[in-house]
């Protein structure tokens, strides 16, 4: 039989526990109920670094974007691209690779009469001293132009450092055209091209324009000459001005011979190369028979005549800015053979776009 248990002393603890629970509400709510501000001051001086951060609130965060959509909306069929592009206020877009800094070359540009509001300018250079000393006078000028009168300024100005080691050491003319430096060097003039033209290409060029840092004279209606002609790709015949030794008196000679017609020669030549080779131009260890540009210009006043070409080089050099944007680049690899402009020219053409050239339209190198 079950015994009775004994009194419960548990009711009695209830009793104790309930009253330190209402002590405990009270005292919450007595803070609970004490004005915002002196809750806010105690935040703001507490070095508690666990505290949430304060938010400012929607409409001062509305005022640092400027009231405006982050949404962005552009249609490309809007942007023309006509042999008349000063009457069409089309954007151009001029891309320099820039190893050394000519005074001659800058003058030379701020001498193009094409309008400067209408111009955007882009750089791109190594990261050894050279480039450091290019760097610094070109970022010298920019300024100068930039804070000047208002019909010198350009649209924008890039400048941009190579994140990546240039492969020959010394940028002299004799250095750089050795043969054996071809592939190295013409792969890392690839790269550099491509990663300017990505980064620099706006939804609103119409024409990308390559402009070699060595070339100090063009006429000034450079760009708008060479719109005229509605090419997808077309370039100027490239010279070089110098003092002939045995008649002291100035002449010229052609300096560019990477813009070219092919030849059957040449077509058995990379026939025979291994995919990892490529076809060099102007030198006599491989003799391709080529037509070269360099050699048709004659003694006429036409300037205009037009030459188809399978190869151009990039010394001044205007395009399409939709070629680039259906994706022909600069190939830093062997592309059917070939590299750098020429391998341009040729991943071009498998898109559609033919190149042209104008043997007595001339642009001038400067001489070393």
């Amino acid at each position: 039989m079950a015994r009775p248990m004994g009194p419960v002393r548990l009711r009695r603890t209830n009793y104790v526990t309930l009253t330190i629970g209402a002590c405990l509400c009270l005292f919450i709510l007595y803070f609970l109920v004490q004005p915002g501000s002196n809750t806010s001051a105690s935040s703001s001086n507490s070095p508690n670094t666990n505290s949430p951060p304060i938010r400012k609130p929607a409409a001062s965060r509305s005022k640092l974007i400027g009231d405006r959509s982050p949404v962005r909306r552009f249609n490309l069929n809007n942007v023309t691209i006509t042999p008349d592009p000063i009457e069409n206020q089309e954007v151009v877009l001029i891309l320099t690779p820039m190893a050394r800094f000519y005074q001659e070359y800058w003058d030379n540009l701020l001498n193009l009469d094409y309008p400067h509001e209408l111009i955007s300018l882009g750089f791109i250079l190594p990261k050894n001293k050279e480039g450091n000393a290019a760097t610094a006078a070109l970022q010298a000028q920019v300024t100068k132009v930039q804070k000047g009168p208002l019909k010198n300024r350009f649209r924008s100005v890039v400048i941009e450092r190579q994140d990546f080691d240039s492969p020959i050491t010394s940028q002299d003319e004799g250095e750089r055209h050795k043969m054996e430096n071809q592939k190295v060097r013409r792969s890392s003039m690839s790269r550099a091209r491509n990663s300017l033209l990505f980064t620099t290409l706006g939804v609103e060029t119409s024409w990308v324009l390559w402009l070699d840092a060595d070339i100090v004279e063009t006429p000034p209606s450079l760009i708008q000459d060479l719109a005229a002609h509605d090419k997808p790709l077309i370039v100027p015949n490239c010279y070089q001005r110098y003092t002939d030794p045995e008649t002291g008196k100035l002449a010229e000679r052609p300096y560019d011979f990477n813009s070219w017609q092919d030849s059957p020669t040449a077509q058995e030549i990379a026939a025979k190369m291994d995919p990892d080779d490529i076809i060099l131009e102007g030198y006599r260890e491989m003799a391709t028979y080529r037509s070269l540009m360099a050699y048709m210009a004659d003694q006429g006043d036409e300037q205009h005549i037009e030459v188809p070409l399978d190869g151009v080089g990039g010394t001044a050099l205007l395009v399409k800015a939709d070629v680039h944007r259906d994706g022909a680049m600069f190939p830093p690899f062997p592309f059917y053979n070939l590299i750098e402009t020429e391998g341009f020219a040729k991943m071009a053409k498998r898109l559609g776009w033919a190149a042209t050239g104008l043997p007595n339209y001339k642009v001038y190198h400067y001489n070393e």
